[in-house]
């Protein structure tokens, strides 16, 4: 949770268009200033960890707590390296539905949904979140409890801390992990996640854990760690709660849009009651007639050659867990997967590929160049790349949809 820096979970990997900044509702920056790195020394190392110790008794951290945690603390220098050495390639939505929603994982999902019916009833009920999107959920980020990393969590955030790069950021989560210990949740050589700070089978980040986790067995802990996921499945479904889940809504619906629809309506920016969506000839892909969901917005992830939602928001629910467009269709398809439906209707542009950050650089460079200004240009496709993007292809005679293609970008580079 709280992180969605490509790579800092467990699958986040799979990302697409993913930005240090995304997952689990992280801040948009960490510490407002720019990122300042440190070369390493052990006399750095140690003289950091003296004034961390400082600020974190500052902050209510017990000395005997942090000597008890900073026992075996040393700099890691391989947590570094996969911090700078994340790809810059990302996939496309269908490529990672295809993985996210794989058979394999449909079948694996719906045999957690069977051996933990149980407690999976008891939160559906006290929480209101469907129980299929909470095992999507575990799904996706540990791969049902089978991938919560082994990476001691105090070492790695003291690290990426010390490092300075996104220092304010991980100094906040490495005080809330010290909290944890403090509380007695766990110890610190049970305190076990990924190489960022991601931790148990939802991977909460430190500072989520403590604002969100909850202890549904009743056994006085939180616990996320241990191979029994009901904690962890529970504080998924409180979280989502909390975030604005609205029970027996679905989280979007695969939808057709009629001949001549009006592109300039899609994106999250436009709302519209489901009846003024129905008034216009939209439709769900499969038949019937649109459930009602609230103020819902039209998304087209792969423009108008692929499939298109309307989305509710329940989808801004899960992309609280995860700001990704792709990370949420996944976890609702997959919820819908273990629910019983079929795969999408609409087929994806499948010889398409993505943007690599460079080309998504290039792409924004080349609108704000042409009068369409992006906001900048830092590689994320965000709203305001959007807007201008479809503003373009507007005034060059091509569908508004905001799709950035290579075609887009090759047509931007003909001038």
């Amino acid at each position: 949770m709280r992180i969605s820096f490509i790579a800092l979970g467990l699958v986040s990997s799979l990302l697409p268009g993913c930005s240090g900044a995304e997952r689990f509702a992280a801040p948009a920056s960490f510490g407002g200033s720019a990122p300042v790195t440190r070369n390493y020394t052990e006399a750095g190392f140690e003289q950091w960890t003296q004034e961390f110790r400082a600020r974190a008794i500052a902050q209510g951290i017990s000395p005997a707590t942090f000597e008890r945690a900073f026992r075996t603390v040393s700099y890691d220098a391989s947590i570094i390296a996969r911090d700078r050495n994340q790809s810059e390639f990302t996939k496309t939505v269908w490529e990672y539905l295809d993985s996210a929603v794989a058979d394999s994982r449909i079948a694996n999902g719906r045999a957690g949904l069977a051996r933990h019916a149980a407690v999976l009833d008891r939160i559906e009920a006290r929480y209101g979140v469907d129980k299929e999107v909470v095992v999507a959920v575990w799904g996706l980020e540990s791969s049902f409890g089978g991938y919560r990393g082994s990476t001691p969590i105090i070492p790695a955030l003291a690290t990426l801390a010390f490092d300075g790069r996104r220092g304010a950021f991980f100094e906040a989560e490495l005080i809330a992990a010290l909290k944890i210990v403090q509380a007695g949740d766990v110890s610190p050589e049970g305190m076990v996640g990924s190489w960022a700070g991601a931790m148990g089978h939802t991977q909460f980040m430190p500072t989520s854990y403590l604002d969100y986790a909850v202890d549904f067995t009743g056994d006085g802990r939180r616990d996320i760690w241990s191979d029994d996921p009901t904690d962890a499945l529970a504080s998924t479904a409180a979280y989502l709660a909390r975030m604005g889940w609205q029970r027996g809504q679905p989280w979007g619906v695969e939808v057709r849009l009629p001949p001549n629809f009006n592109l300039g309506l899609i994106g999250k920016g436009t709302t519209r009651s489901t009846g003024d969506w129905a008034a216009m000839g939209v439709a769900p892909a499969a038949g019937g007639s649109l459930p009602g969901m609230g103020p819902s917005s039209i998304l087209l992830p792969a423009g108008v050659r692929g499939p298109a939602f309307l989305i509710g928001p329940n989808f801004a629910a899960i992309s609280r867990y995860n700001a990704s467009d792709s990370y949420v269709i996944g976890v609702g398809h997959l919820a819908d997967r273990l629910a019983g439906k079929g795969p999408f209707q609409q087929g994806w542009p499948r010889g398409d590929r993505a943007l690599s950050t460079d080309e998504r650089r290039e792409l924004q460079e080349l609108l704000t160049r042409r009068g369409f200004d992006t906001g900048g240009t830092d590689g994320k496709i965000g709203t305001n790349t959007l807007t201008a993007l479809r503003a373009w292809q507007a005034s060059v005679g091509m569908a508004p949809d905001g799709y950035a293609s290579v075609e887009v970008l090759t047509r931007l580079r003909a001038g």
